[in-house]
């Protein structure tokens, strides 16, 4: 037990300075390591269907497909394709999904439905969500409209499900009695998932602190701030769910383990899933000029 909690601690400091470490470091870092754990990961997830659910997935075509979407939507936001192909870029894939339904009526196979249905939960459960943190990456325009990259917010995404997740812990460990979702989940309680949101909340405010943003961007604020934390726990507490829920049906206990204590790449990201996409429309929302008078308003509210 002692021995698996300590290789449990360096595995999960080593992912997160990764994970810090490329996102903060260059575009190109970030983009590379994240496009090999969207392929590790939608790997994962049709190996898992192939071998426990009797599906049928091309497991390779699948993965180049995904990986492709999530390289293309970077390329079309860092303006790689250039004026003249723009969203062409994405026809690729779109030939690749097409591939994906053909190919399956040139096999005589029993459950041909559970095959497309599979693999296009493959595209939408994992290849689009990962593809969203483009949005993130490119979300602050410069003063001359062109696009930047910008850090701060896709870091703030997994600070804040890091730090939900190890408040839930804590406080569930010492307090936990009233099941959040008994039939998914027995482990997981009510006072858990508040502890770990008042844990997001908090380091939102510290990060709020240290990248003071001005009123031209997504986080101008510290409430928008909190209010991105409760988005994310919300959300990758859902993620989370999906996810146990997915291995129940199964009957498996880790997606993988290829995480030493941690299980498997989806394990580790299941959470990302919902709280990414989630956290994009988010921030969308709140920089619109109608949800940013009001906010600003509400602000003002609170300070009075």
């Amino acid at each position: 037990m002692k021995n698996n909690l300590i290789l449990r601690s360096i595995t999960g400091a080593v992912f997160v300075a990764v994970v810090i470490g490329c996102i903060v470091l260059h575009p190109v870092a970030y983009i590379t390591l994240f496009s090999v754990v969207t392929g590790m990961i939608i790997w994962e997830f049709c190996t898992l269907l192939n071998r426990n659910a009797g599906a049928q997935i091309n497991r390779f075509i699948s993965t180049v497909a995904g990986v492709y979407l999530f390289l293309a939507m970077f390329m079309y936001h860092m303006g790689i394709a250039g004026h003249d192909l723009g969203a062409k870029i994405f026809v690729p894939y779109i030939v690749t999904i097409i591939y994906l339904f053909v190919t399956e009526l040139y096999f005589d196979r029993k459950n041909s439905i559970n095959n497309w249905a599979y693999t296009m939960m493959a595209q939408m459960y994992i290849a689009l969500p990962m593809s969203c943190l483009s949005f993130l990456a490119y979300l602050a325009p410069t003063a001359d409209g062109t696009i930047q990259y910008v850090y701060i917010y896709q870091l703030a995404v997994f600070f804040f499900l890091w730090a939900s997740d190890s408040g839930a812990y804590c406080v569930g460990s010492l307090i936990g009695k009233r099941r959040l979702f008994p039939r998914i989940s027995p482990k997981k309680s009510w006072e858990g998932s508040i502890g770990g949101g008042v844990v997001a909340i908090i380091v939102s405010q510290i990060l709020a602190h240290y990248f003071p943003m001005g009123a031209g961007d997504a986080l101008y604020n510290r409430l928008v701030w909190a209010g991105l934390a409760i988005v994310v726990v919300i959300f990758g507490t859902w993620g989370d769910l999906v996810e146990s829920l997915f291995k129940r049906k199964l009957g498996i206990k880790d997606s993988g383990n290829i995480l030493p204590g941690h299980g498997g790449m989806l394990d580790r990201f299941d959470s990302s899933l919902l709280a990414i996409p989630a956290a994009m429309v988010y921030l969308y929302c709140v920089n619109s000029n109608d949800l940013t008078v009001f906010v600003q308003r509400l602000t003002q509210l609170f300070n009075n």
